[in-house]
């Protein structure tokens, strides 16, 4: 006879556990052995994949009726009907449309345990088929490109997301059948606060600095964009503060349009200069006829 692996033992639950009573130790094993928590550790991960296993089984009604003919046989499965081993009403604790095993997750050629995001759900519903809604924090580079996203949410779950491209701050991605007893998961994007960049409707404003030669005898720079760097000629005798516009490099407006990227010109003064500067420097100021107090008096 096939040998069957104790999937209540793993979890360390009595095999009359009710449907709760399965969850509560599912979170706090995977919690507890979890990769993040154990970085290096090869049994904690093996751990966190039995426990993953286990949970899979025993938190679907099918699966788990399946599992105790096979692990207890007819007789002793009959005898524990008393408790609610197997939900009747199809609900249960979340079942296999709340969690998919991924057992190949650490595998993930682009992923690293530190760097995937961990999203908390913040809004259950209280029905018998439950929407819960988690926010989720993303850069606007990514945002803006969209594209597989892995995500971990604090039970433990973790899911591999399509998003798509030119998300909008406030913006929910639905994922069905990830909710809890069969409801649906709800993805609330938030955008990120970015060092340079800020969103003003569908324009991207953002600062660039120059220096004063810049400024005065004009000249072509690289500046970055949301599609990366990209050349823009400072004009002669640009002010600072002055706007500058690049046309379609803003961000989408989700009808196949883009706004504009702003430039505001900053004329940056070098906190240091060389005795060569320094002399230049002292040519201009005793050559220049540009007063800009003039008109003060």
């Amino acid at each position: 006879m096939q040998q069957v692996r104790n999937h209540y033992a793993i979890l360390g639950v009595p095999k009359n556990a009710t449907s709760e009573e399965v969850k509560k130790s599912f979170r706090k094993l995977a919690r507890q052995y979890h990769p993040d928590v154990n970085p290096g550790d090869k049994t904690a991960e093996e751990k966190f994949k039995d426990i993953n296993e286990a949970y899979n089984t025993l938190s679907d009604q099918t699966k788990r009726a399946e599992y105790d003919l096979q692990l207890f046989g007819k007789e002793k499965r009959r005898s524990s009907r008393g408790r609610d081993t197997i939900p009747r009403n199809g609900n249960g604790d979340g079942s296999n449309n709340y969690y998919r095993q991924d057992s190949d997750f650490w595998k993930f050629k682009n992923f690293s345990p530190g760097n995937s995001k961990r999203i908390k759900i913040v809004k259950p519903s209280h029905s018998g088929r439950r929407d819960v809604e988690a926010k989720l924090n993303l850069p606007l580079e990514k945002a803006y490109q969209g594209g597989r996203e892995r995500i971990r949410l604090e039970d433990g779950r973790s899911l591999e997301v399509e998003m798509p491209s030119g998300m909008i701050d406030g913006q929910k991605i639905r994922l069905k059948g990830q909710g809890l007893d069969g409801g649906d998961l709800y993805l609330k994007i938030s955008l990120a606060t970015h060092p340079y960049f800020k969103l003003q409707g569908t324009d991207i404003f953002c600062r660039i600095p120059v220096t004063p030669s810049e400024a005065i005898l004009g000249e072509s720079i690289e500046i970055p964009t949301i599609d990366g760097l990209v050349k823009m000629t400072v004009p002669k005798g640009v002010r600072s503060g002055q706007r500058l516009r690049l046309a379609n490099k803003g961000y989408p407006d989700g009808n196949g349009s883009r706004g504009d990227q702003l430039v505001e010109i900053q004329i940056a003064i070098p906190s240091e200069i060389n005795e060569e500067e320094l002399e230049l420097y002292q040519k201009i100021r005793e050559r220049e006829t540009f007063n800009p107090r003039q008109n003060f008096f």
